[in-house]
């Protein structure tokens, strides 16, 4: 039940394709906004449509704890449930648990954690974490994974790599819905050689699409992208390939350039919360507007006069949505979290536009002109 189109590939290796779905076919660059706990915070369903949002992932750790994937499956599965007609993807609950520390306890069986709530002893496998995720009812599972730390030696690398494999397999097995496809996750650390074998050996399995995992969790960015490169290039070229928790227009740009279609992060949301707004980098070289900066104090022109968000097309200016954010007013977290999504969506529609024209280089290099880092 999950696709994926190859449409065309730019010179610069670049893809633009389909990704086929129960709930609807999404083009591809395609950027996931993240609902952790079936919503996506401060939005209504209708206002990410109209932002034009194909897929949202859901947290597959935070609704196991709270409400429960019995009380989802319930009401229908999390499409009925949360009221979202387009895809969804769950994660496997794998990273949420890894970052508890000393909470966690991994065996080869699966990991023993306490509940972040009320301190509750739990377990998760790739058996249990598939069959929460068959409940919630995504159109694309996630495979149960370890995410390793960021430094870690190279034996604990190629330990932890292999046991994601283990659980890869395990996790492959669990599945039994016909209308559900799920991904497989590459890992291997910091380590060239231990990425180009996980995605070698997770390639070899027949998962509906892959994942890369473990990266943008405190390395450099030229690490970030070597480690990337060694994965991809050993992904199969029929499946979708998806980022894991990426969402700065600098890393999205670098990830589709080495050949990705998927990514998702809290980034775009998490930071409107804070104040922050994204903008084009010829509007601000960095890319971000601190509103609570006094310099806004007075600036009565939109966030970015080039952008077509509701915000920004109604004429809200800076100077009201500093004083909005300054006041604690949830309007003006609304106002920046629809600016922010809607900025990512037009980003990569004109990622996918410059692929499908054979200029993606051009594009590239005309956005780091511009880019601060």
């Amino acid at each position: 039940m999950i696709r994926y189109e190859l449409i065309h590939t730019d010179p610069s290796g670049a893809r633009a394709g389909i990704l086929h779905t129960p709930h609807g076919s999404f083009d591809t660059p395609l950027f996931m906004p993240v609902g952790t706990q079936a919503t996506v915070k401060t939005l209504s369903p209708e206002e990410l449509i109209n932002i034009g949002a194909g897929i949202i992932l859901s947290n597959t750790y935070h609704l196991f704890l709270r409400p429960g994937a019995e009380l989802v499956e319930e009401a229908g599965g999390l499409h009925e449930f949360m009221h979202w007609s387009r895809g969804i993807l769950t994660d496997s609950g794998g990273f949420q648990v890894f970052s508890l520390g000393d909470l966690r306890k991994i065996t080869e069986e699966g990991v023993t954690f306490r509940s972040h709530i009320d301190g509750s002893t739990k377990f998760l496998s790739p058996e249990i974490s598939i069959q929460v995720q068959m409940k919630l009812g995504a159109d694309i599972a996630m495979a149960f994974d370890e995410c390793i730390p960021y430094p870690a030696d190279y034996d604990y690398a190629k330990q932890s790599t292999a046991r994601t494999h283990r659980w890869a397999e395990r996790s492959l097995n669990a599945e039994t819905r016909s209308d559900q496809g799920v991904f497989g996750i590459a890992q291997g650390g910091m380590y060239a050689e231990l990425r180009r074998d996980s995605a070698r050996t997770i390639a070899s399995m027949n998962f509906a699409g892959y994942a890369i995992g473990g990266l943008s969790v405190g390395e450099t960015r030229d690490l970030m992208y070597e480690m990337l490169s060694a994965s991809t290039a050993e992904l199969p070229i029929d499946k979708a390939r998806y980022l894991m928790g990426v969402g700065t227009p600098d890393h999205l740009i670098e990830g589709v350039a080495r050949g990705v279609d998927m990514f998702d992060c809290v980034f775009p949301t998490r930071v409107a919360r804070n104040g922050m707004a994204m903008v084009e980098p010829s509007v601000e070289p960095r890319g971000r507007l601190v509103m609570k900066n006094a310099a806004f104090t007075h600036d009565h022109q939109p966030l970015d006069p080039s952008c077509g968000c509701y915000a920004c097309r109604n004429g809200f200016t800076r100077a009201y949505i500093r004083h909005l954010i300054r006041a604690d007013e949830i309007f003006g977290l609304r106002l920046l979290t629809l600016h922010n999504l809607w900025y990512l969506q037009e980003f990569t529609r004109r990622m996918r536009e410059a692929i499908l024209n054979d200029r993606f280089s051009t594009f590239r290099a005309e956005f780091f002109n511009h880019y601060q880092h």
